[in-house]
């Protein structure tokens, strides 16, 4: 029998896109994909923190690149 895929809530799912897009804004200011992605990862609870307080992706990256 096939294990059932694990579901995510809805704000997790959100937390997730907020982070892809805050990875786009990262590229755009001069990261690699590859750059804005292990930041992001080494960076979890401070982005998370970020959303939570209710900034854009684009104002987390512009917090990042700072």
């Amino acid at each position: 029998m096939a294990k059932k895929k694990e579901e995510l809530d809805p704000e997790t799912l959100e937390l997730i896109q907020w982070c892809i897009e805050v990875e786009g804004f990262l590229v755009q200011g001069g990261a690699t994909q590859a750059q804005a992605q292990e930041h992001i990862e080494e960076q979890v609870e401070w982005f998370t923190d970020l959303f939570y307080d209710g900034l854009s992706p684009e104002e987390a990256a512009k917090e990042a690149l700072a």
